[in-house]
């Protein structure tokens, strides 16, 4: 069977399995590119997805983000392991010492120590959102642990404003997306809507399909995002880009700090991110063989990009429904990390279920916007995960649904990891942190939540 014909049956079946209304996906493999679509982009008005429909890319927004500072240190603009407030003097946070050590870098590599992100805000610029800094948590030391920072991605677009002293989305044009030739990937809702694009779906409790409003974001209209989460683009032109990071720079960046991007800069433990983060990418061993990435998840739209340095290989996956959204690119990448290069990815599988440790893990684990909470139910352990019940209720907004209770499993090893075995959030993996010999903390998605009650703590 042509490869093209193969990848657009296994696209259209597992849509189809997951009640997916528009997907797309592409892969590069042997310096070739196979597209395949399938569906539509919105139930109410619908219109055929195809190689350059526009989804929103939330989280995928920041290894754009990365690449224009690593550009701009290349040209000696900026110094990735100087203080950020060299850049952004004005940086104020609850914890004076964590402000004036904070480096650029630890922004890129999410060791900043910042909590997730501002969520009582709307700041229509990034300077209003940094001004706003001060009201965010500081989870630990700046460089002590890695805890994905959404607030920190957006530190560092301030940091693009202040450097080349234009807005940041006027930056990345100039900086990244024209130079690199990405004729279809916007910031501006302006831009998206003159073309086609897909729209976001939720499926609600009574499993109907429903518009996810706002397009962009859970929390509307905020520009002071834009960093870490705000960009469309569409699988045509997120494969150029990863021909650009598969390539040596092409007159944009130095070979060797493009290149360098991918090497490890922390490390992750137990984390369906990766083994690592390098700048401003995901790094993970698959079978044996590297892998860069980053995934995306926005309001009812799902993005995943991985690339394969050393077989000159990527896959590209975009969803425009949640939950499953998520399980439908993770099923993509995998098939098409086996189907092209035999790479087997696979879960780990847990330990019998233990009464004991699950009852001292059980309990409610929070960040700013969102509570997690771990339940030991007789045989089961399981858990849950939604935005904080005050934020839903004081916002005019919409939001995504909660994740429902799901069992999860302790992993083999020192017993404090764990991996999610079931729901919309099967095959995430994470870990409880320690202080004192007490759970104080767990991670999910790279996060981490503290317990309530408790003190947010690194563990060693």
């Amino acid at each position: 069977m042509h490869a093209q014909e193969e990848l657009a049956g296994f696209v259209r079946e597992t849509a189809e399995g997951f009640g997916i209304p528009g997907v797309s996906v592409g892969v590069l493999v042997e310096g070739r590119e196979i597209l395949a679509s399938h569906g539509v982009t919105s139930l109410g008005n619908p219109l055929p997805v195809d190689g350059k429909t526009l989804f929103h890319l939330a989280s995928v927004t920041k290894t754009f983000t990365a690449t224009a500072l690593v550009r701009l240190a290349a040209e000696g603009r900026v110094d990735l392991d100087a203080p950020v407030r060299r850049y952004v003097p004005e940086l104020v946070l609850s914890d004076e010492g964590a402000a004036a050590r904070i480096t650029v870098l630890n922004l890129l590599n999410h060791t900043s120590g910042l909590d997730w992100n501002l969520i009582d805000t709307d700041e229509a610029t990034l300077a209003g959102f940094v001004a706003r800094l001060a009201d965010l948590a500081v989870i630990a030391p700046p460089g002590a642990r890695a805890s994905y920072s959404q607030a920190g991605f957006n530190l560092a677009g301030r940091v693009v404003e202040q450097v080349t002293g234009l807005p940041f989305e006027k930056a990345i044009a100039s900086l990244v997306l024209e130079p690199v030739g990405l004729a279809n990937t916007f910031f501006e809702l302006d831009d998206v809507v003159v073309r086609r694009f897909a729209v976001g779906h939720n499926r609600d409790a009574d499993g109907v399909m429903r518009f996810a409003r706002p397009w962009a974001a859970w929390r509307a209209g905020s520009r002071g995002d834009n960093p870490g989460g705000g960009i469309a683009s569409s699988v045509s032109d997120l494969l150029r880009w990863a021909r650009f990071h598969l390539g040596t720079g092409d007159g944009v960046l130095p070979a060797g700090a493009l290149h360098r991007m991918r090497e490890k800069t922390v490390e992750l433990r137990a984390s369906t991110l990766g083994d690592a983060f390098g700048t401003g990418w995901f790094l993970r061993d698959v079978d044996g063989v590297r892998t860069i990435g980053h995934g995306g998840s926005g309001n009812g739209q799902f993005a995943e990009l991985l690339i394969v340095p050393e077989r000159d290989f990527a896959v590209v996956s975009l969803a425009n429904a949640g939950p499953d959204g998520y399980s439908f690119n993770q099923a993509v990448v995998r098939w098409a990390l086996e189907h092209h290069l035999g790479v087997v990815d696979r879960d780990p599988e847990p330990v019998p279920h233990d009464e004991a440790r699950a009852r001292e893990v059980a309990g409610r684990y929070e960040i700013d916007a969102m509570d997690l909470d771990i339940a030991a139910d007789g045989s089961r352990l399981t858990l849950a995960v939604g935005i904080k019940p005050e934020i839903r209720g004081a916002s005019e907004n919409e939001m995504p649904p909660d994740h429902p209770p799901a069992a999860i499993g302790f992993l083999p090893g020192d017993g404090d990891e764990y991996i999610i075995t079931e729901g919309g959030l099967k095959g995430q993996r994470g870990y409880f942190t320690r202080t004192g010999g007490a759970i104080t903390g767990v991670d999910l998605a790279g996060r981490l939540f503290g317990r309530r009650g408790g003190d947010r703590a690194v563990s060693g």
